[in-house]
C-alpha cells in the first residue's frame, strides 16, 4: 500500500502529463476529484488528532480577526509587537520560538482588529506536520490571512500558499454559486443559469469519485472543475490574504525593488515591503489591513441629536440597516420601525429607509424602534 504522498504524487505526474481537451476533460476531472478527496481525508485526519493543545484555541475578539502566516523566523512576533504596540509576543533569533497562538490588539482608523501570531508553518503543514494541523485549524476561523515572508525567502510564498490550498483555504476568491443536493434516483441532473463550460459527463465523473450518483445540480456562473470539486467536498473556507515582505532594511533598494516586482508579476498584486524592526512602512501595512478587510464606518444619529462623528461603528461591507442594528443590540431589529439615512447610499439627505437597506462608507444613520 502506497502512502499518501506517494498517491498524491502519481496522480500528479498523471495530471501534469496529460494534455486538456474535450476528449480528456472527464478524466481530468475524475483525477482531480480522487486528489482532493486523498487530501482531504489527510488532512481530516491530521484535525481530527490535533486536540486543540493548549494555546490553540483563541476566541475571537474585536472588529476583526488577521492571522499572521509565515515559516519560522520571518519575523511575526516581531511584528505583532510593532502592529500592535506592545511586548506581547516574546522574540528570539532563532526558528520556533512562538510555541502557541499568540493574540494581541491593533486599533487602526476607528477599528480594534484581533492580529494572532502563530507557530510557523512548514511545508506538509496540511498534512499534519510539524503543529501544522493546530495551526490551520487557526487560519482557517480568521477574516483574514496576511502571509508574511522575508527578503532572504520570498519563494515560500508559493509553499505557503500551497499548504493553505491543500488544507481547504481558498485564497482572494469568491465561493462558486453551486448547489448539489443529493438525491435518492434519477441520476445527475443538471441545471445551469448562463455559461457554463462543464458538461454534464464531466460532472458525472467528478461525482462519481464521491460516490454521488444521484443528485441536482445548479450552476448560476462560468465555474472551473476545480470550483466545482470544491463545491462538492462543501468544506472549503474562502478568506482575503495579501503578501507581506519583512526584513527590506536588510538588503539594498534595488534588491528590495526586484523582490516586490517579481511578487507583483506573480501573484498579480504587489506586496507591502516592511520592516518589523525598524518600523518602516508599518503605517501602510495597518492601512492595508484595514482596506483588506472590507471595513465601512456608519456614524450613529439618535434622535433628535447630532451624530457622533468622533467614534463611528465599524462593520465588514457589505452590510445593511439590519447588520448595524444587529451589533447595537438584539432589541434594534426585534422593535425596527425605520431608519433615516444621510450619506452616499441616500437618495436624498434624511431618506427613510428599511432593515434590507445597503450601506456605504460614511453613512449617516438614525434607527427608530417602538417604545
Amino acid at each position: 500500500m502506497s502512502s499518501v504522498e506517494e498517491q498524491i504524487r502519481e496522480i500528479e505526474d498523471e495530471l501534469k502529463n496529460t494534455p486538456y481537451n474535450k476528449a480528456t476533460s472527464k478524466h481530468i476531472g475524475r483525477l482531480k476529484a480522487k486528489l482532493a478527496k486523498i487530501r482531504d481525508e489527510a488532512v481530516a485526519r491530521a484535525m481530527a488528532s490535533a486536540g486543540g493543545g493548549e494555546g490553540y484555541s483563541v476566541k475571537k475578539s474585536g472588529d476583526a480577526t488577521v492571522v499572521l502566516v509565515g515559516f519560522p523566523s520571518v519575523g511575526k512576533s516581531t511584528l505583532l509587537n510593532r502592529l500592535t504596540g506592545s511586548d506581547i509576543s516574546e522574540t528570539a533569533s532563532y526558528a520556533f520560538t512562538t510555541v502557541s497562538v499568540i493574540p494581541g490588539s491593533m486599533e487602526h482608523r476607528g477599528a480594534k482588529i484581533q492580529i494572532l501570531d502563530i507557530p510557523g508553518l512548514i511545508a506538509g503543514a496540511a498534512m499534519g506536520k510539524g503543529r501544522g494541523k493546530e495551526v490551520i485549524a487557526v487560519v482557517r476561523s480568521a477574516d483574514l490571512i496576511l502571509v508574511l515572508v522575508d527578503v532572504f525567502n520570498e519563494q515560500h510564498t508559493d509553499v505557503l500558499l500551497r499548504e493553505l490550498h491543500d488544507a481547504g483555504i481558498r485564497i482572494n476568491r469568491q465561493k462558486p454559486d453551486i448547489t448539489i443536493k443529493k438525491a435518492g434516483c434519477g441520476g445527475i441532473r443538471l441545471n445551469t443559469v448562463g455559461a457554463v463550460d462543464l458538461d454534464l459527463e464531466e460532472i458525472r465523473s467528478i461525482l462519481a469519485e464521491n460516490k454521488i450518483v444521484n443528485a441536482d445540480v445548479l450552476i448560476r456562473e462560468g465555474i472551473t472543475q476545480d470550483d466545482f470539486i470544491d463545491a462538492m467536498f462543501g468544506n472549503r473556507v474562502y478568506v482575503p490574504a495579501f503578501i507581506t515582505v519583512n526584513k527590506v532594511d536588510l538588503v539594498n533598494e534595488k534588491t528590495g525593488a526586484e523582490i516586490e516586482e517579481e511578487l507583483t508579476e506573480r501573484f498579480g498584486e504587489p506586496p507591502i515591503m516592511v520592516s518589523a524592526h525598524s518600523g518602516y512602512r508599518i503605517e501602510d501595512l495597518k492601512d492595508a489591513i484595514f482596506e483588506n478587510l472590507g471595513f465601512m464606518r456608519v456614524y450613529l444619529k439618535p434622535v433628535g441629536g447630532p451624530a457622533d462623528m468622533d467614534e463611528p461603528l465599524i462593520i465588514r461591507s457589505p452590510a445593511t440597516v439590519e447588520d448595524v442594528c444587529n451589533r447595537l443590540h438584539r432589541d434594534f431589529g426585534d422593535k425596527f420601525r425605520y431608519a433615516k439615512i444621510w450619506g452616499e447610499s441616500a437618495k436624498h439627505d434624511a431618506q427613510r429607509v428599511g432593515l434590507t437597506h445597503k450601506l456605504a462608507d460614511g453613512d449617516v444613520l438614525t434607527v427608530v424602534t417602538r417604545r
